[in-house]
């Protein structure tokens, strides 16, 4: 909402995929997240020609209708369907 900065209001998740053995020390996934962070936000205050290399850049989005996205989120929820989402007004 609002107080973490959305001006529009939505939710998204974050899956991860996990092998057994991928990490040594197994929250070290969370140190290597937090790196990747920092390189895309790096990334991102980079020049237009290497800006444009990264994935998902939000100058790379382009405007949805809430139509749109609410049929987004349908389809999207159908991969989800043992999680509650009622918390989410949903």
């Amino acid at each position: 909402g609002p107080d973490a900065g959305q001006t529009v209001p939505h939710v998204h998740i974050h899956i991860i995929p996990r092998r057994a053995g991928d990490f040594a020390v197994n929250d070290q996934v969370y140190e290597d997240l937090d790196r990747k962070e920092a390189e895309l936000a790096k990334a991102m205050s980079a020049p237009p020609a290497i800006k444009a290399a990264v994935p998902d850049s939000e100058d790379d989005r382009k405007p949805r209708t809430e139509v749109e996205m609410a049929e987004e989120a349908a389809r999207l929820r159908r991969l989800f369907p043992e999680c509650d989402f009622t918390w989410l007004g949903l």
